[in-house]
């Protein structure tokens, strides 16, 4: 019989702890369209988009990294922010955005399309990749983690599927 005294080196490291959630009501349908290439321009197109994220940090005094129900409901109302919108870049070079009384304008060239403000989400990114829809869902997880939590994990990683896997991805970790 083995003794729990041995110590081995991997007795030495601390153990790192990590929560995941994927659920497949974590989705939300949006369009968009992108710019690439400097010159060129996607149609406008939709996607179901899946959110799955990961989180690195310590136990807190009910031995969770953080309540996988309280992770996904903060989940859920944040991807619902985009849900059944129109998601629009503010700090796109190509793209301009533009409000105008109770519509938003988005040009691009020659190109331009008017939509509803209320069908519109407008947000702080150069473009509306998956990588930057990932990073700004998790910039809002962040912000809701400390203000809520009081809580600053070690990893975050978000991943944002746009095409049953083909995933944007950002992570933050110390």
């Amino acid at each position: 019989m083995s003794s729990l005294k041995n110590s081995t080196v991997m007795d030495t490291k601390l153990p790192r702890y990590q929560v995941k959630v994927t659920k497949d009501d974590l989705v939300f349908s949006a369009a968009h369209f992108i710019t690439f290439n400097e010159n060129e321009c996607e149609r406008l197109h939709g996607h179901n988009y899946r959110t799955e994220i990961v989180i690195e940090g310590p136990l807190d005094e009910n031995y969770y990294v953080v309540d996988f129900i309280w992770l996904r409901e903060t989940l859920r109302e944040i991807t619902g922010i985009l849900d059944h919108h129109v998601l629009l870049p503010l700090r796109s070079k190509r793209i301009q955005v533009t409000e105008k009384g109770q519509e938003v304008v988005a040009q691009f060239q020659d190109r331009r399309w008017v939509f509803p403000e209320e069908d519109c989400v407008l947000l702080p990114v150069a473009n509306t990749t998956a990588e930057l829809l990932a990073e700004w869902i998790g910039l809002q997880l962040k912000q809701v983690l400390d203000e809520q939590k009081h809580f600053y994990p070690s990893m975050l990683r978000v991943d944002v599927d746009e095409c049953y896997g083909q995933r944007g991805i950002c992570e933050w970790s110390d």
